[in-house]
Order: C-alpha cells, then sequence, then structure tokens
C-alpha cells in the first residue's frame, strides 16, 4: 500500500477510517496475489476486493462528498487524523486510485498467465476461431440481442438513466447517409443485461476452457445494432452512484413503506465514480464525464474488465477442483448418549458451537424443531439478513399455523432491504407477528427464543444468541460463535429484549446481557477498568477482543488508560481500526493483528483475565459507533467453563498464534506479515484440521495461546456463575 504522500502535522491518536478500511481491502488484496491460494480462490478474492470497493464508494466516499457539499470542513469526530474534510478526499482519491492499479495489475500481470498455464483463457473477440466465432455469434442472436435496447443520445434522445453499477457500452456515432460526414458525432448507450451471465463459455476442442466476455461479444456485434451508422470508437463504462439512504420520520408512512420508497430513490442517486476502460476514446470519456456532472479525480480508468467483481462468475464458470479450496464441511454436533433430544440437552448443559468449524445444522435443528414441536407454544426471532431457501425461514411459516410466532425483521440491513422487505410481507400473510424494531435503530442482534412446556409441566425458555446472521448460506464461510442455552437468566433477558424490540418496554437491565444502546459502552468500560484496577494492584491483567471493526473512541481511550496501567490487550481485528497501537506512553502494551483468510472473520469475542477468574462474551457488536449507538445489539456470556476454556485457549488462542495469515497493525498505520518461519501456523487450517480429526479436538497444542498462558490463565478456573437447572 502506498505511503500517505501529506501526512499529518503532529502524530495522532487515531487512523482515519476509510484509510483503516482500504488498507484492509489491500489485505485482501494480498490473498489474490498470493500463489499459496488455489488459484480460482485467488481470482474470487480479486472479486471481493471489486466489491468490497463498490460498497466503499457508494456509501464512504458519498458521504465525504455530501459533507463538502453541506458545507462542513473539518472531519467527523470519529476520523481525528487532522486532515480537514478537502484533504481527507484528496487522500482517498490518491488511495482507490493506487488500490485499482494493483487491482488490474494483479489480474494482468498474475492471474491472467496463471489461468492460461493451466489451460482457462479468457479471449477478445479478435481471438477466437472460426467455431468458436460461429458459436458466440449464434448465442448472441439466440440468447443476447433480443435483451438489448440501442439508445442514441441527440436533441430527440436523452441520455438514457444509467442504473448503479449497471455495465454499459458507450459508442461514438456517426451517420452514413450522404451529407452526414460533416456532422458532430453522436454519443449511443447499450445496457448490458444483467440477467445473462458475464461470461460466455465458448466450445473447444483442444481440452482448455475458453471464455469471452459478456460485452466484448456485444461491442463485437455493435454495428449491427446502430444500422446507419458507422462506428468510430466503443468503450465499456459503468456509474457508481450514492446508495445511503434517507428516511425522515413520517406519521403517515410506515417504515416499510418509507425503506420501499427509498431503495427506489436509491437507484437514482447522484453518480459517484465513472469505470471507464484504458485506452477510451477521449471524447466518449469526457462527454461521460460531464453528463453524470462529475470532476475529473472521479473517472478510474480500468486495464481490463471494468468491474471485476464480475469475476465471480469465472469462479463458478470453471469446473476444476484443483484449482479451488478442497470440499469443507463442519463438525456435526452429536447430543450426549444420555439426551432424549435437544431440549434435553440444554436443559444439562449449554452449547456453543464456532461456525463454520461446527457445522451450523444445529442452530437450523433447534428453530425447525421448536416449530415442529407441540410442546412449544411461542416463537420469537430476529432476521437481519436471510437466504432466499433459509429453513428457518420456512420453518416460522409453517409454525405461525399452530402457535404464536414473532419476528423483528430489520428492513434497513444495507443492501438487504428489498429483500426484507419480501420476507416481512410473506411472514405476515402466513400470520406471523412481524415487527420493524426501534425507529432509529437497526435490530442488529441475534436472538431466538422459544417458549416450551417440557414433560415435567413446567414452562421453560430456550434460546440461540449469535454473532452472525440466520443465513446457512454465509454460515459456510463466516467465522461465527453461537450459544444455545437454557439457562434461566440469559433466557429472561432474551425475552425482555424482544420486549424491548417489540414495545420499546425499558426498564430491566437486561442482565447478563449486555445491550447496546442501553448498557453496552458504560459496561465495557467497566471491565476494562477493572483490569486497570488489578494492573494497578501489581496483579496480572489482560483482555483480548476480537471483533470486526474498532472505530469508538471512548473504548480506544479505555485501552489506552489501560495500557498506561500495564494491562496487556491482544486485539483480533478483521478491518478497519482506528486504535494506534505500539506507541511509547499511550498503547505500549497493545498489539492489534488482522486476519484475512478462506473464511471471512465474523465473530466477536472479548475476553477479560479478571484475576485469573476469567470472563468471555460473544455478540453481535463491533466496537464502532454505529454498533454501540445506533443499534440494538446483545453481547451474552460464556458461563459454561468448558466452553471459556475451549473459547480462550483453543479460538483465541490459535487466532493469536496464528502465522500465516495475520497481519501486524504497525504504530504508522500499515500492516506487516509475522516474521517468516518455516512452517508458519494458520488458526483457520488448524481449527479444520480439528473438524477432521487431524488436529486434537478441544484445547489447543501447548505453545498455541503464549500470551495467555503468561497472563497467569493455563487451567479452567472456579465458576463465575452457579449452573442452575438439574436435568429432569
Amino acid at each position: 500500500m502506498p505511503r500517505r504522500t501529506n501526512p499529518a502535522p503532529e502524530p495522532h491518536r487515531f487512523f482515519n477510517r476509510d484509510e483503516s478500511w482500504l488498507r484492509f481491502n489491500w489485505r485482501v488484496l494480498e490473498e489474490a496475489q498470493d500463489e499459496r491460494n488455489p488459484l480460482l480462490e485467488r481470482v474470487k478474492f480479486l472479486a471481493i476486493t471489486a466489491s468490497n470497493l463498490d460498497e466503499f464508494v457508494e456509501i464512504r466516499v458519498a458521504g465525504v462528498l455530501q459533507r463538502l457539499e453541506d458545507g462542513y470542513v473539518t472531519p467527523q469526530a470519529e476520523a481525528d487524523d487532522g486532515m480537514s474534510e478537502q484533504q481527507r478526499l484528496e487522500e482517498l482519491n490518491r488511495l482507490m486510485h493506487a488500490f485499482v492499479c494493483d487491482q488490474y495489475r494483479c489480474w494482468n500481470d498474475q492471474l491472467l498467465p496463471a489461468l492460461l498455464n493451466v489451460g482457462v483463457r479468457v479471449l477478445e473477440w479478435s481471438e477466437l476461431d472460426d467455431a468458436a466465432r460461429e458459436y458466440a455469434e449464434q448465442y448472441y442472436n439466440d440468447e443476447v440481442d433480443p435483451l438489448l435496447t440501442p439508445v442514441t443520445i441527440d436533441p430527440a434522445h436523452p441520455f438514457p438513466r444509467v442504473l448503479n453499477k449497471a455495465l454499459c457500452i458507450a459508442l461514438l456515432l456517426r451517420r452514413k447517409r450522404k451529407g452526414a460526414a460533416a456532422a458532430a458525432p453522436i454519443l449511443g448507450v447499450i445496457t448490458v443485461p444483467r440477467s445473462l451471465p458475464r461470461f460466455v463459455k465458448l466450445p473447444c476442442t483442444s481440452g482448455c476452457t475458453e471464455f469471452i466476455f459478456l460485452h466484448d461479444l456485444i461491442e463485437a456485434q455493435a454495428e449491427r445494432l446502430f444500422r446507419g451508422y458507422e462506428v468510430l470508437a466503443k468503450t465499456a463504462f459503468r456509474v457508481t452512484r450514492n446508495s445511503n439512504l434517507y428516511l425522515q420520520e413520517e406519521e403517515t408512512r410506515s417504515l416499510l413503506e418509507s425503506v420501499r420508497s427509498e431503495l427506489h430513490n436509491r437507484r437514482k442517486g447522484d453518480a459517484v465514480r465513472l469505470e471507464v476502460s484504458e485506452g477510451a476514446d477521449p471524447e466518449i470519456v469526457e462527454r461521460l464525464r460531464a453528463n453524470f456532472e462529475l470532476d475529473t479525480w472521479q473517472v478510474f480508468k480500468t486495464e481490463g474488465p471494468v468491474n471485476l467483481s464480475r469475476l465471480m462468475n469465472l469462479y463458478s464458470g470453471v469446473d476444476k477442483d484443483t484449482l479451488k479450496y478442497p470440499p469443507f464441511h463442519g463438525r456435526e454436533y452429536r447430543l450426549d448418549r444420555k439426551s432424549i433430544d435437544l431440549w434435553d440437552e440444554l436443559r444439562t448443559r449449554d452449547i456453543m458451537l464456532h461456525h463454520p468449524f461446527d457445522s451450523y445444522s444445529v442452530v437450523e435443528e433447534f428453530i425447525e424443531a421448536a416449530a415442529a414441536d407441540p410442546a412449544v407454544v411461542s416463537m420469537k426471532q430476529t432476521l437481519y439478513r436471510t437466504s432466499a431457501d433459509s429453513p428457518m425461514f420456512a420453518a416460522l411459516v409453517d409454525a405461525a399455523q399452530q402457535k404464536d410466532v414473532t419476528v423483528v425483521v430489520e428492513l434497513m440491513a444495507r443492501f438487504d432491504e428489498a429483500s426484507n422487505i419480501r420476507w416481512a410481507r410473506t411472514l405476515e400473510d402466513a400470520g406471523v407477528q412481524v415487527f420493524h424494531g426501534i425507529f432509529g435503530l437497526k435490530t442488529h442482534c441475534k436472538l431466538a427464543l422459544m417458549i416450551r412446556r417440557d414433560p415435567d409441566g413446567v414452562m421453560r425458555r430456550y434460546a440461540h444468541l449469535g454473532t452472525g446472521n440466520y443465513n446457512p448460506i454465509t454460515a459456510r464461510f463466516y467465522t461465527d460463535i453461537s450459544l444455545l442455552t437454557a439457562n434461566p437468566e440469559i433466557t429472561h433477558a432474551v425475552h425482555a429484549v424482544f420486549n424491548y424490540l417489540t414495545a420499546e418496554a425499558e426498564g430491566e437491565l437486561y442482565r447478563p446481557l449486555m445491550m447496546a444502546p442501553l448498557t453496552l459502552v458504560d459496561d465495557l468500560e467497566k471491565l476494562i477498568d477493572r483490569e486497570i484496577e488489578h494492573a494497578k494492584a501489581g496483579k496480572p491483567a489482560h483482555l483480548i477482543a476480537k471483533m470486526n471493526g474498532l472505530i469508538d473512541r471512548r473504548l480506544i481511550e479505555a485501552m489506552y488508560r489501560a495500557s498506561q496501567a500495564g494491562v496487556e490487550i491482544d486485539l483480533i481485528i478483521r478491518g478497519m481500526c482506528a486504535l494506534r497501537p505500539g506507541v511509547p506512553g499511550i498503547s505500549d502494551h497493545i498489539r492489534v493483528r488482522s486476519i484475512v483468510g478462506r473464511f471471512l472473520e465474523h465473530s466477536r469475542i472479548f475476553w477479560f483475565l479478571n484475576d485469573g477468574a476469567d470472563e468471555a462474551y460473544c455478540g453481535s457488536a463491533d466496537w464502532m459507533p454505529r454498533n454501540l449507538y445506533d443499534r440494538c445489539e446483545a453481547v451474552f456470556p460464556i458461563y459454561d467453563q468448558q466452553l471459556l476454556v475451549r473459547l480462550r485457549e483453543d479460538i483465541l488462542g490459535s487466532y493469536l498464534r496464528d502465522e500465516a495469515k495475520a497481519r501486524l497493525l504497525t504504530p504508522d498505520g500499515h500492516y506487516v506479515r509475522p516474521a517468516r518461519v518455516d512452517k508458519p501456523f494458520d488458526a483457520q487450517a488448524y481449527l479444520m484440521q480439528q473438524t477432521e480429526g487431524v488436529a486434537p479436538q478441544g484445547v489447543a497444542p501447548q505453545g498455541v495461546a503464549p500470551q495467555i498462558a503468561q497472563a497467569g490463565v493455563t487451567k479452567p478456573q472456579p465458576a463465575t456463575k452457579t449452573r442452575r437447572t438439574k436435568k429432569n
């Protein structure tokens, strides 16, 4: 990643969140560049960087432009790095252009040659042989041409409305008819159909796998679309628009209708970025830039296919398993042989799962069993994101025919709003009581609660609490923690949370849960302060926090205080991190690492040494202002001592030892690899080996968590809570 050209005039206590995010995307790009990864996985990582950058542009860059337009001069409070808003925009501009250059360098210099070496070819029209050209033309005639609408731009035909991120082709045209030679060229536009795959697979008799980009095929047939015109030049282009939603609270409209309306407006958002092929005719570029009212810096020229995120289709289109990660299936949970069913098991002990290393199927079974069990009289669940064919969604619909079912659907889950509106309507039609949470607060907590009349006649609560969405698809490649429990304290608190979400009924403390926006920040700060008191008393003090992003200044300042008191702090932050580690006198005792690998690190885990009586919590909240103050989040304790040991030594310990996929954050904001060793430890690979029986189960081998051992925890400690309900 390039160094900053205009450094802040003095050291600052925080990194800027946007620059930190771009550094994260560079780490993803490194996985595309890493020859140790399977080739098609590298292609997939490159596609992910492009998709990530799209969201960054349409949300974060759009936000900076909005603030400038609204007259803001200084950065937002969360972005304290000494730069004005205009300086910030200039720095992001420099970094984004540098990043795009690195993306296409990876594609052209590394991935394309490597694909060619294994017989995967992405061809241009001029490279097609007669058989391939004949097939491509037939495909065009049958599948593509009926979907195309060519448009010319002239006084009678205004520039068409180009949808956000739609791939298009611009053409410079001149009439062929007599007397038109002196006329000024006009612009033509074709929108590439989104319903068709971006790669057209070609027949090949040599054993190779060959493709042509769909837009290349359309460009080759352009003169057929614009008969009577001479095509002077042509290029692919793509516009990214502002995709922030702006909701005003209105008494006359429901939240659902407001979101539906704003989704429509999103498609019309102001343009933020124009991507256009390198070498495009300057006149085409200038006409496009002027039409979309963009500054020159907002034009990104690509030395390859516009929209690299579509390379994901190449990954799925090449049937060569040797070029992909080997299939992996999480470990299935097995009930204790003394347990009759899952309910019986949960009355005896908690179940903690680490997905995807532990299969998500037991969570699905929990929801489906509740739906089918006549003893379960009530079901409550939150939905933030889910999949179209989720068995849990179907179970909720079926359950509504026999029992009370309540679902809190978050309509404003970014980029999933449209699908969530459909889910909400389907659930309502089935008889489910659907709520949309508290206005102004996103419902991000992952909770499910079942009320069951057990065989002993007692009405009990059973709950699932998680760090990830109720989505069986993403559960296969996101790392998350699930807790299934019948603990009366926890399940009673979950019940209180649902009352808060459906009626905004406050007044309860929700203990032992830590809830945002009500108690979470205060609770976390108290836990940090407790470690400070231990350190001041000369006792070992240590905390470990794993999350997706760390931006909140209040909690960062609390950790700075802890470091200055001598508390050892290990942070595992996948993405944005505003905390500056290793600064003398401020953060000497703080270490930050990011792990980017096969699975997306998504779990949030917070561990505190607490003078040897260690405590651990998991939940849905990152330490970012949006999570702590603008969302309903739930963070829950892990009481069971065996589960606590696994969480501490096996899971956190593995991530702290990782030498293969970890990057360490330096005080100047850059990320570096750990010192090279002959056989670097790969945490995700180790956890997969556990699942497959290659590595020992339960507790990682000696040396996995040296920092934890040095802090004074080497064996299970006395329980901080007494386990409660005896088995019936």
